[in-house]
Formats: C-alpha cells, structure tokens, sequence
C-alpha cells in the first residue's frame, strides 16, 4: 500500500438514491447488509401510491429477500467498482479470477456465481462488480460457445422450422436445440438461460 497511512482506508458512503431508479444488477445496503437486486418492477396501481418491487438476494448467505417501497423511498445504493477479470479456475473455496491489469486475483463465492457457474470458460472475461474490494456480483458475456454433447440424431427431411429437440451441452446444461444440430456441433447459446442462439462460425 504504497503512499497510505496504514488505518486509511477509505469507505465510500452509499449513495441514496429513489427506489424507482433501482435496476437489476444493483447493489443495495440495507441494516449494514449487502444486497444485489435480481428484479426491480415499479408497479403503478388504480388508486394509491406507486411502488417499487424489489427482489434481492444477500451477499454473503445468498437469503432471497422481495422488498415494497414507495417509488420516492430513499434506498441505500452501494457504490461498486465494475472490473473485467479472467477466469482461471475452480476448486472447494470458489472461483478464482485474475485482473488482467493489475494481476490482482480474487475469490468469488459459488453463491455469486450461481447459474453463471457453468458457462465459465478458462481465461473468458467476466465483469465483477467490487465493494470495498469484495466481489458481490458477476456478469458474463452474453454468449458462450458449447459443444452439444448429447442429443437426438439429425433426422433427414425434417425441415428446419419443426419444434426444438432437447439437447445437452458439453457444461452439463440442458437447451434445446433445432432439429439440424446434431452431437458434436459446437453452438453459440446466451448464459443468461442456456437458450439456443446460432450454430458456432468457428
């Protein structure tokens, strides 16, 4: 810690911010806990007050909380850093990633991954969102190249418009693909959810 005092650390103060501007994907303080919001919805009724939604999941045990304030309600918005960081592996503590500036290497908790977990790739770049230097939350690239590892075989004169065929991917993930792709064709498929985008270019 080059050219600080030991003992001064800054914290940064959360922001307070109206709870209708809240997004998925934010980090909120609520009782001196830490919050990463999984939905927002701002909900406007007939009669009577607008609200805000808000479904969250705690840092650090994973509790899923669903939270009503008034859309004027001051929440507590936690300020994060987002870094891009490589994956480098996995093992009993979590998943390791690496700051390709800094070279810096940090936990993350399989309960921040959670569903990413499979789609991680050695050295794909993710976007950890860092409080006070710890990770709370973790976005991947939109999309993965996988390998269907298991599925129904191509059967000839089915046109390509038929319904989808249950598929597995070489991460274990269940999708569905259309009924041209055959085991051992490698596919492009969103890691939000695993669904079927392309047949892969490459």
């Amino acid at each position: 810690m080059s050219g600080f005092a030991e003992g001064q650390k800054f914290r940064k103060t959360a922001l307070k911010v109206i709870a209708s501007s809240i997004r998925k994907g934010n980090i909120i303080e609520q009782d001196g806990r830490l919050y990463v919001v999984l939905t927002a919805e701002n909900i406007h009724p007939g009669k009577g007050t607008p609200v805000s939604q808000i479904e969250m999941r705690r840092i650090g045990d994973g509790v899923k909380i669903s939270e009503r304030y008034k859309t004027t309600d001051q929440v507590e918005k936690a300020t994060v850093e987002d870094h891009n960081f490589n994956y480098l592996y996995e093992d009993a503590d979590g998943f390791h990633f690496m700051n390709a500036e800094t070279y810096d290497q940090v936990q993350v908790s399989k309960e921040i991954v959670g569903s990413s977990a499979p789609y991680l790739q050695e050295n794909m770049t993710v976007k950890l969102s860092l409080h006070d230097m710890n990770p709370v939350a973790i976005q991947l690239p939109q999309r993965a190249t996988l390998e269907v590892v298991e599925t129904e075989p191509v059967t000839k004169g089915q046109t390509a418009s038929s319904s989808y065929k249950p598929a597995i991917l070489s991460n274990g993930v269940r999708t569905a693909v259309p009924p041209h792709i055959g085991t051992g064709t490698r596919i492009v498929v969103m890691t939000e959810d695993g669904s079927y985008v392309e047949r892969a270019k490459d």
